[in-house]
């Protein structure tokens, strides 16, 4: 049944945003044939006769769009709002927009990836799903320790690995394939658990997983790492239809409550080969002093922003500037409070981007865009789906406004509620400020 699982057509995934929307109003409004994925709370398969990627919900940030399996590894985690968060391995962003939804805008999430092209592909699905309390770092691990020394309440760890589960997805993963590889990958993996264990604080909670099927790199790496690490045990997970537990007689070291751990074969439900392990840390929390990022001083440019507030926002006071505002070259980012000072970490995006100061005004990011309800901004023009407009605001081009539209400044321009990017009115017409990077054919 296992190879015979390799012929047939994988399962299809994605992952509504609960930031933007709830189940109920998802439901109603995605024009896809959806079901219910069993271990994920948000999670649904869709037809292969759907193109989510193609519907400009999926510009507005509505839903992710995620291989299945991959999504039992944050419902193990299971954050809350208010957790500190890090998302240690965290390209092309799957696991970390999951963990945002969990979080609803409370707490913070550190979401690091040390390959740099990969770390821009995280920060703009970060800007896509609208999120405002993460940070994106460019880091090898060990580095982020000296930063975040027993500072998270969660961790997941979804380990660089040989890759065996994504064989039916992916080619170049078989073409990679070597039991060298699989072994420099076990090597590797017990390096990021070490340094993913100094950042947990006492009482939190690491999720490691892979998405291969190798003992050494699944098993054997959890039974290691709580021999060398016996202030962590193994919790128990939950019993989701379809997904298997680990198998103790593969493992090393530790192998006591090795069947805790969760195995998904590709053979035994609608998803690619996965593992995870969900770990607590014992102990107590002690309080440690931090030092925080300097925030903004520049009175002058403070006052153009707060022009700005003023124009655009129903409640500018929310918006105005606070100890968390942060400039970063000519940009302006509200960075969450819970944010260490990162003088000397390579950081891409160090919270919700607000825009840019260009000679004596602000222009408004399109993160701080996908980042807004059309209820917060004094001026939304509002488009359906399956509008000629929407496809020609996508495609960069300007749009002519109803008289009931028409007017002056900066607007919020959205479709069916969710919000898409900014425009500038001037009288009957709307100047288009979609990113020409994302423009595409509709």
């Amino acid at each position: 049944a296992f190879p015979e699982s390799y012929e047939k057509e994988r399962g299809q995934g994605l992952r509504l945003n609960p930031g933007k929307t709830d189940e109920k109003e998802f439901l109603a409004k995605v024009p896809f044939h959806l079901t219910k994925i069993p271990w994920a709370r948000e999670g649904y398969y869709y037809d292969s006769s759907d193109r989510p990627g193609k519907h400009p919900y999926h510009e507005a940030g509505l839903y992710y769009i995620q291989e299945p399996s991959a999504m039992a590894v944050v419902e193990l985690l299971d954050p809350k709002p208010g957790d500190c968060v890090l998302d240690l391995c965290a390209a092309p962003g799957g696991k970390t927009t999951q963990i945002a939804g969990r979080l609803m805008g409370e707490g913070f999430l550190l979401s690091n990836e040390i390959h740099p092209a990969r770390a821009k592909i995280l920060s703009q699905n970060i800007e896509r799903m609208g999120i405002r309390n993460a940070v994106v770092t460019n880091e090898d691990s060990g580095r982020l320790t000296k930063y975040f020394p027993a500072f998270f309440d969660g961790i997941i760890v979804d380990a660089p690995c040989s890759g065996e589960g994504m064989f039916r997805k992916d080619e170049t993963a078989v073409t990679e394939w070597s039991p060298e590889n699989v072994r420099r990958c076990a090597g590797r993996q017990q390096e990021i658990l070490e340094n993913a264990a100094m950042m947990l604080k006492p009482g939190g909670r690491l999720v490691y997983s892979t998405c291969t099927f190798a003992p050494e790199e699944d098993e054997q790496a959890i039974g290691r790492f709580l021999e060398a690490h016996p202030e962590f045990a193994l919790e128990e997970t939950p019993d989701y239809p379809g997904l298997s537990h680990g198998v103790p007689a593969w493992g090393a070291g530790v192998t006591d409550g090795i069947e805790k751990t969760v195995r998904i074969w590709p053979h035994r439900t609608e998803g690619e080969g996965h593992y995870a392990a969900l770990l607590r840390k014992t102990g107590e929390p002690e309080s440690v002093k931090r030092k925080y990022p300097a925030s903004m001083k520049d009175k002058k440019l403070l006052a153009v922003y707060e022009d700005f507030c003023k124009e655009i926002f129903i409640e500018p006071k929310k918006w105005t500037a606070d100890s968390t505002m942060t400039m970063f070259g000519d940009q302006l980012y509200r960075t969450p409070e819970e944010m260490v000072d990162f003088k000397g970490l390579r950081v891409l995006r160090p919270g919700l981007q607000m825009g840019e100061f260009k000679k004596n005004r602000f222009e408004p990011s399109h993160a701080l865009a996908l980042a807004l309800h059309p209820s917060e901004v004094k001026q939304n023009v509002n488009l359906s789906a399956d509008a000629p407009e929407t496809a020609a605001y996508l495609r960069g081009e300007t749009i002519q406004l109803s008289e009931e539209d028409a007017g002056k400044g900066w607007c919020l321009v959205s479709v069916d509620g969710y919000s898409l990017g900014w425009g500038k009115k001037s009288g009957g017409t709307l100047k288009n400020h979609y990113p020409k990077g994302l423009r595409k054919q509709y």
